[in-house]
């Protein structure tokens, strides 16, 4: 049967959901879940706050249906220190070392693909609003695949060893002790959205592996056009577009980050909290200490609560998962 083949445009946004348990008037405590964690004030804030706003003698009580929490992805949940971003990882790929795609690449894409080889390296940094760049280049690179075909050729990528890491692949790279954080606010009601820079269909293979739905017609084909770069304020628009709700609670690591928190902070109608991750551990993973550590200064500043993947992550990645050098 010949298949139907629909022109895609590729939106790099992505916001979807994960399922919550049936509706409860008992809070399960963070010590059920959040087994990876050390004591820290970023747990302890957590718990007051979940505490708080599922209690329905609280004049905080949130019902079920606006219980909802937003994460960034790269960062926040899943790495981005080998030693960049995967998606970056996966154009320079396509656009140079893939024996079907890179002699017939086009010029800016591999320009694109070569600037990213020359920062991870050389060092050198990448060009002014280069994110834009290779938000154009990635278009171009998967057009004329399928979603079904995109989602494989994701997933082939990702089950490459992680450069930097021994015993892990770069579909395993997934924060531990966040990954209970989703396990604890679902089962006190909530529902989270992945709101991320990273295009959607990238978010999607990476994340089914640990129980987020991916609805998607198979047989739509990307094409070569880009709508919009889901970044700063595109998140605020995209929030307010696909989940038609401002967050109560929000969790990010960067300042691409910054106005969907600011987002969640302005609700009007209930208590609300915001996250920001740094990556301070430089044993466990490629971090740069010092920048994060000012980093952390500034986010609480702005009211953010601070989560210290060096004080607060008994694991980052989980047992069995070293730092190495990395290899080119």
């Amino acid at each position: 049967m010949k298949k139907l083949l629909i022109p895609f445009i590729v939106v790099v946004v992505t916001v979807f959901s994960g399922c919550t348990k049936d509706d409860s008037t008992t809070t399960l405590s963070a010590k059920s879940y959040l087994t990876l964690w050390n004591p820290c004030e970023s747990v302890t804030a957590l718990e007051e706050y979940v505490n708080d706003v599922t209690n329905p003698s609280s004049k905080n009580f949130i019902k079920k249906e606006d219980r909802i929490a937003t994460f960034d992805m790269d960062g926040t949940f899943v790495g981005e220190l080998y030693p960049t971003y995967f998606e970056y990882n996966l154009l320079e790929y396509r656009a140079l070392d893939d024996p079907a795609y890179k002699d017939k690449a086009p010029a800016d894409v591999k320009e694109a693909a070569q600037d990213i080889r020359d920062f991870v390296r050389n060092g050198k940094a990448l060009p002014s609003h280069f994110d834009m760049k290779h938000a154009y280049a990635a278009a171009k690179a998967y057009s004329g695949m399928t979603l079904s075909e995109f989602d494989a050729y994701v997933k082939a990528y990702a089950a490459k060893p992680a450069n930097g890491f021994s015993g892990m692949t770069y579909g395993q790279s997934f924060y531990k002790p966040m990954l209970q954080v989703f396990e604890y606010l679902k089962a006190n009601g909530f529902t989270f959205y992945v709101v991320s820079g990273s295009d959607r269909y990238i978010c999607r293979a990476l994340t089914e592996s640990i129980g987020i739905p991916s609805n998607r017609d198979e047989e739509l084909i990307r094409t070569d056009e880009l709508i919009i770069k889901n970044l700063k304020t595109n998140k605020v628009k995209q929030i307010s577009q696909e989940i038609g709700k401002v967050p109560v609670l929000s969790f990010g690591n960067s300042s691409g980050d910054c106005s969907m928190h600011n987002y969640c902070l302005s609700n009007k109608t209930y208590k609300t909290a915001v996250f920001m991750l740094i990556a301070d551990d430089n044993a466990r993973d490629h971090a740069n200490r010092e920048k994060a550590l000012n980093l952390a200064k500034q986010w609480r500043e702005n009211g953010y609560h601070v989560i210290s993947m060096k004080d607060d992550f008994k694991t980052i990645y989980g047992e069995g998962v070293q730092k190495t050098e990395f290899k080119f």
